[in-house]
């Protein structure tokens, strides 16, 4: 909600995805030359344009480097506007795939053409809710423990997904989050501060609704642990469950129903999405 778990070091967070990051660095690479050339600029003209060095920019044509950030941007200025759409394009196919484990890619496919997402969580918070330095923390914790360029395409793969909250207006997003996750202090204060002010900006959108469920709730349904479910454009609901670097993909109609009735239950015991939004605003306020 792979390496982009759900939540952190957990839903769509284990694997790394080599094989299907691999195919898509390479992918990239080859838009990047066949655009270089439509401009008829050789490697040695087209890196100083962009500020790379021409060894740099042979890395990435031969799908061997992750792309910066910033790249699409200085090509705009060379390759021109056209060119640097296809390029975004290509960049954000590719970054939509880092971080994303092979067992969590299926799930991610649903999520993106789903017209209703719900998240039940009580590990960390939702994925898609996350700032970007409580992601950075939580990749930090990875065990065992991440190169740099591995937190990195982790980091792009997890924002890049978030996508999904501004291109999907018309998707009904609901997340119910343990009030624990919000007073645990993960991170330190800082994240926590901007954890709450991040949860206030995702909340204020039309499509999106995040409930708190109160730390004292004797009669909870949400005992036998996290879940996702996701209503395709034909109204066919899946779930989706995971931990440990393992998930289960659920389309029964008989399961995905039982789901739904739990998490029905669970959206009546939470608070509101108003008092919800109050309790962030107080816990803000504390800080």
């Amino acid at each position: 909600m792979g390496t982009d778990h759900h939540g952190g070091g957990v839903p769509g967070c284990g694997g790394n995805g080599e094989p299907e990051l691999s195919d898509s660095l390479k992918t990239f690479g080859a838009v990047l030359k066949a655009l270089r050339d439509e401009a008829r600029l050789t490697q040695e003209e087209f890196a100083p344009r962009v500020s790379y060095s021409a060894a740099y920019v042979a890395k990435i044509e031969q799908g061997k480097r992750f792309p910066p950030r910033d790249l699409v941007d200085r090509c705009e200025d060379v390759l021109g506007p056209p060119a640097a759409r296809v390029l975004g394009a290509a960049a954000r196919s590719l970054t939509r795939k880092v971080g994303l484990a092979s067992w969590f890619q299926h799930w991610a496919a649903i999520e993106e053409e789903a017209v209703s997402l719900y998240a039940y969580e009580c590990r960390v918070i939702p994925g898609l809710l996350q700032p970007e330095c409580y992601i950075r923390e939580l990749f930090r914790r990875r065990l065992p423990p991440l190169s740099e360029d591995q937190c990195e395409r982790q980091v792009d793969g997890r924002l890049a997904r978030q996508r999904l909250l501004v291109e999907r207006p018309n998707t009904e997003f609901c997340f119910l989050v343990e009030e624990a996750l919000l007073r645990r202090g993960f991170g330190g204060p800082g994240v926590s501060r901007a954890l709450l002010e991040h949860l206030l900006v995702q909340g204020d959108r039309r499509n999106v609704e995040i409930q708190v469920m109160p730390l004292e709730r004797p009669d909870h349904y949400g005992f036998e642990g996290p879940m996702y479910l996701a209503e395709s454009p034909d109204h066919r609901w899946a779930g989706y469950v995971e931990g440990h670097e393992n998930s289960m993909l659920i389309t029964a109609p008989k399961s995905s129903s039982a789901m739904l009735q739990r998490y029905g239950r669970m959206r009546a015991q939470a608070l509101s999405h108003q008092d919800s939004m109050s309790l962030l605003e107080r816990m803000r306020g504390a800080l």
